[in-house]
């Protein structure tokens, strides 16, 4: 059985403000004592959120769950030890502070392991937003990023061309 299949994921309490700090201190001590076998992936929840202010539509990022850090690994002394000696962690999340691993079920709907899609249509085609606060609005492809999930659409609002980023799951092919 490979290392990948072994790993679970974990969600570690930082200080709250601390996660990205966190992240990146991991990162660099699992390159240093190469233990990318034991730690394979770090990751960060967050949501791209449209907010539409005086007709400027941004999009923000928003941390899902702020003071927590999802860590993908195979628990041993060495890589409990690094994790939870990491400036900033105060432990992992489970009965006193033993790591105890999401279930299959946890990490689809949190979405953080990236499933391969098919689409039903590519750059240039003309979509229809089915979900979120634009839903409704039709507009063409311009980008696809199946890697992050996202797609920019061109649409038409308050007279004028706006690109826009949305998730694949929130479009569907226009009739």
């Amino acid at each position: 059985m490979s290392n990948a299949n072994e790993a679970k994921w974990y969600v570690v309490h930082t200080y709250s403000g601390y996660e990205n700090k966190v992240a990146t201190d991991l990162e660099k001590m699992v390159e240093s004592r190469k233990m990318n076998d034991l730690i394979l992936d770090i990751k960060i929840p967050t949501e791209k959120v449209t907010e539409i202010k005086d007709d400027v539509v941004k999009e923000t990022e928003h941390k899902i769950f702020p003071g927590y850090v999802l860590i993908k690994m195979i628990v041993t002394d060495d890589s409990w030890y690094v994790v939870r000696n990491t400036r900033g962690v105060t432990g992992f999340v489970g009965p006193a502070s033993k790591p105890v691993p999401l279930t299959d079920e946890e990490v689809e709907n949190l979405g953080v392991e990236k499933k391969s899609v098919s689409l039903q249509y590519k750059i240039g085609s003309v979509v229809k937003i089915i979900d979120g606060p634009l839903e409704g609005f039709e507009g063409k492809v311009t980008e696809l990023n199946t890697n992050e999930n996202s797609v920019k659409v061109l649409i038409s609002m308050f007279g004028r061309e706006t690109s826009v980023e949305l998730e694949l799951n929130q479009l569907t092919l226009s009739e």
